[in-house]
This record gives structure tokens, sequence and C-alpha cells, in this order.
């Protein structure tokens, strides 16, 4: 008798299964030499590509149905449609928020604050204000962090103290705001909700910012600074050019009393928005109009400058040059590089489940990683060892997140759990690798090397042992179900 279904592949050994991984890292890497800070342009996201093309030819020795791993991918690519629309969301929130001069209010607000005498920390504040409005420690870095590096020079601060307190707080705000791509792709690698992540991962960003604090506090009680810190040509360019005022806070009050109360993210997103779209005819009809290419705001103009500000790129000019490169957004197209990466991951992370590869790596690292401490380990050194690899944090994310989301998944761990140890310890330390796109972006921005800034990059360092040690003592370790 004939049977239906036979079985027609066997479970792969641990070597078959590296075998695609293996591949991936390596092009990876030498991808990230060749292109250097172009890579995420597209040449990572066709090497994911070829390593997907690797994995389906061990499936295919395997005798693994191309049809099983085309619908593997296909069901990849519906557990993310999600993320990829928040993403989109994202950067609509970031065009609307530009132009209506809530980004820019947050930058005045920001700069005010700095003071001579505690200068370290205030910067590390300044630079987490920004990073958080904006979403990127790249621009953070690029614009005022240049700024802060000069008014610390001023006032003879060893340049390394510096970098290291605008990388700290820069990476702060490009850990947690819902504005950031790489706190949206450990959400969607980890399959986690995005604000659901961002709240999970404040019960270790808090202690590693506070412990960051206190050594900058103590730092720059004991320096003996000269000279001033004259940010007033900067904020008169800012106000300037913008009308500045505290009731545009309104908007991003709205959106976290939303999430406070558990809205969708879609939802408070969307509200976000169309607020900031609102807000931005009300208190800059002149930028919404020139944004528009009109002489002056009318209905259609009105309409144009805010469709544009939320899906393509737009430009806030001011006199003062440090500033405009602040003060721009690619809007919704500007998230598509980020959609493109996780969709080719996608593919990647499908056809190694389909040919089970994945699911015998996890297989591995849970015989390894005995505890859920071993787990949470494993995950840190991953992301360390790629950031080292294959010289991106983004690489780091996808890689790492796609190869232990079954082993967290099969421990009982949410989501939420794999997700901020991505961002603890594959975002942050990714700026502390010279070789690293981060690490090489950052120091030839401030003209600092790595070895200078290294040790005073609390933040950056201090974050991965936070969440081992959270993990070693079980300190608020969400699982799926609750266990006896």
């Amino acid at each position: 008798m004939q049977v239906d279904n036979p079985k027609i592949n066997r479970e792969l050994n641990i070597f078959e299964a590296l075998i695609p991984l293996i591949f991936l890292v390596a092009l990876l890497s030498y991808n990230v030499i060749v292109f250097g800070d172009d890579a995420l342009s597209g040449s990572n996201q066709f090497v994911l590509l070829l390593g997907a093309a690797v994995a389906g030819i061990v499936g295919y020795f395997n005798k693994v149905p191309y049809k099983k791993m085309i619908a593997e991918v296909a069901k990849n690519f519906q557990s993310t449609a999600g993320a990829i629309l928040i993403l989109l969301m994202v950067g609509s929130l970031a065009g609307s928020w530009l132009i209506s001069g809530i980004i820019p209010s947050m930058i005045y607000y920001g700069i005010k604050i700095l003071n001579p005498t505690i200068f370290l920390p205030a910067t590390v504040v300044i630079c987490a204000i920004i990073s958080v409005a904006t979403g990127s420690s790249w621009t953070t870095s690029a614009t005022v962090g240049i700024a802060l590096i000069g008014v610390g020079k001023a006032l003879n601060i060893p340049v390394g103290m510096v970098a290291g307190a605008v990388i700290s707080g820069a990476y702060f705000g490009d850990k947690l705001s819902p504005l950031s791509d790489t706190t949206n792709l450990a959400a969607a690698m980890a399959g986690a909700d995005l604000f659901d992540h961002i709240r999970y991962m404040l019960l270790t960003t808090i202690p590693s910012v506070t412990v960051t604090l206190i050594v900058f506090i103590i730092l720059s009680l004991n320096q003996d600074t000269t000279g001033s810190t004259d940010t007033a040509d900067m904020l008169a360019s800012i106000s300037g050019s913008i009308n500045i005022s505290p009731w545009l806070f309104l908007v991003p009050g709205v959106v976290i009393f939303m999430i406070v109360q558990k809205t969708k993210p879609l939802i408070a997103l969307l509200v976000g928005s169309l607020l900031g779209s609102l807000f931005a005819i009300i208190f800059q009809p002149e930028i919404v109009a020139q944004v528009a290419g009109a002489d002056s705001l009318s209905i259609s103009s009105a309409y144009k400058g805010v469709i544009k500000a939320m899906t393509t790129d737009v430009a806030i000019v001011t006199e003062n040059s440090d500033l405009n490169d602040l003060f721009t957004s690619s809007g919704m197209a500007g998230m598509l590089n980020t959609i493109w990466l996780i969709l080719c991951a996608m593919v990647f992370g499908g056809i190694m489940e389909a040919i089970g590869a994945l699911s015998r790596i996890s297989a591995a690292l849970l015989s390894l990683a005995r505890t859920v401490f071993g787990l949470f380990a494993s995950t840190v050194v991953s992301c360390l060892a790629l950031n080292l690899t294959a010289s991106d944090q983004y690489l780091s994310i996808v890689v790492s997140g796609k190869m232990f989301n079954k082993a967290f998944s099969d421990r009982g761990l949410a989501p939420e759990n794999l997700s901020r140890t991505l961002e603890d310890s594959g975002t942050v330390t990714s700026v502390l690798i010279p070789w690293n796109t981060c690490g090489a972006y950052q120091s030839g921005v401030l003209g600092v090397g790595v070895g200078e800034y290294f040790v005073y990059a609390v933040f950056n360092y201090v974050s991965p042992f936070v969440t081992l040690l959270y993990a070693a003592f079980h300190i608020k370790i969400k699982m799926l179900v609750n266990k006896e």
C-alpha cells in the first residue's frame, strides 16, 4: 500500500543547520568592509537573500519541498505586517512633528538647560532629549553632538569625556524612541508589540542611565571648567526660523497618554501624525506653505504641505548650518530601507525555519543554556559577536532575533525579553567597536577615536550588564504563561 505523505526529510545536524548562518555572517562582514555606511542601502538586504538561497540549497539536498519554504516565508511576511505599518506611521509622525515645530521645540528647550557647572550630565540629558525626539543617535551626534564637543573643548574638558556623554545620551534615545528604526526592528524581530517593548525596556534603561548620570555628575564636579557655553546663536537660529511654543507639547502629551492607556500603537501614531499636521497649520503656516512650494497658506497648499512632510523628504532651513541637518525628515519614505531589511530577513528566517535549521540551532542553544540566565547570556554574546564580525547593529538585531526567537518561546518567555535584550546588547554596543559602522561613524563625526571615548560611553557598556543582572536574579522577567 502506498503512503500518501511519506517523511522525505530528516532532521539536520548542527553543522548543516549552521552552514547558511556561517555563510551569511562571513559575507555580511565582507560586505560592510566593501560598502561601509552604505551597506544598509541595499547590499546587506541582497546578502540576506543570498543567505536564504544557501539555506534553500541545504533544504533541497534534504528534500524539503520548495512550496514549504515559500509558505514559511509568506507566514513570516504576515507576522511582520503590523510592524511594517507601524514603521510607515512612525515616518509619518516624524515628518509632521518636524514641520509643526514639536521636534525643534524639544531641541530648543533641551539646549536651554545646558549649565557649565554640570556640563557633562547636562550633555547626556540634552542628547537624550534630542535623540528621543528624532529617533536617531547618528543625527544627534552629527548636529548637537558636534556643537557640544566644541563647547567641551572651550571649557577644557577632555574630548573623550564629552564624546562619551554625547554617545550615552544619543543611544538612550536611539534605544527608547518609537521613532528609532532599531527600536522598531528589535520589536519586529522578537514579535513584540512596539510600546510593550518600549515599556519593558524602561526597566533596564532607567537604572543604566541613572548610573551613567551619577558617573558624569562625579566627573563634572571634578572638572575645572573655564570659558562659557554660548548657545545664544543656536537658540536664536531656532526661534528665528520656527515658532517655538510649549503648547506644541500637547501633541506628544496626547500620544503618551494614549500609550499609557494601552491604545493600539497604529492608532496612537496615526492620531499623533494628524495632530502634528493640525498644529503645523496653526503654529507654522509659513513653513507648511514653503514645504508645499506655495507663496501663502491655502487649503490646497496646507494639504500638500502636511502630506509631503509625512511621506517624503522635508527640511527646515535655519541660519545655523549645524542645525539644518537636524531639522530634516524623510517621512514614510525614510523607513523603506528598514522595511526592506525586515522583509529580506524574513525570507532568510522563513527558509531557515522551513528546513529545520532554526529549530536545530535553538535546540543546541537550549541544551547549552540550561537556565534562563544562560539563554539571556547567549543572546548578549551573540549580539556582541555579530557586532564584532558583521560590523553592523542592524544585522546584530536581525540575525540574533531570528536565531533566538524560538528558544525564548520554548522557555515560555514573552517576546519582550528577547527584544529588550537585543537592544541592551546589540544596539548600544555597536558604537564601542571601531570597525563597526556605528563606531566608525561616531568617531568620524565627533572627531574622537573610539579608544578615547570607550571608557566614558558609560550607558553603552552598562546596559548589557544590567540586562544580565536582571536575568541572573530573575527580576521582571515576563513569562508567556504563569509557571509554578
